[in-house]
């Protein structure tokens, strides 16, 4: 049992020339696949979906009928840098962030 095991301990010192090179390239291989896949099955579309998010922020105007993150449906009637005035209802306006909005509504859904 003694000698079995000394043995197993000097075979890999044995190879040739970059063997262990080859072997710790041949491990690292599936954690570099896994981040390639990770990266074309996640990221690159969260980022896509960001990209798209924000153009379509930069790209409110007044009068435009939006939805916001909380579910509120308005009219946007005055625009700031980083905050919109929506109104929700007539006479009732409030102030929301820009982020919240997550969908431009056609011309007249709202009634």
């Amino acid at each position: 049992m003694f000698i079995s095991s000394a043995f197993a301990q000097t075979a890999p010192a044995a190879a040739a020339g970059g063997g262990d090179m080859q072997s710790s390239l041949m491990s690292m291989l599936p954690l570099v696949l896994m981040f390639v896949v990770l990266y074309f099955v996640m990221i690159r579309p969260q980022m896509k979906k960001q990209k798209e998010h924000k153009a379509m922020i930069d790209a409110l105007a007044k009068g435009d009928e939006v939805a916001t993150a909380g579910g509120l449906l308005g009219k946007v009637s005055r625009m700031g840098d980083s905050h919109l005035g929506l109104e929700v209802a007539s006479g009732v306006e409030i102030q929301i962030q820009r982020s919240a909005v997550v969908q431009v509504l056609p011309k007249g859904s709202i009634k």
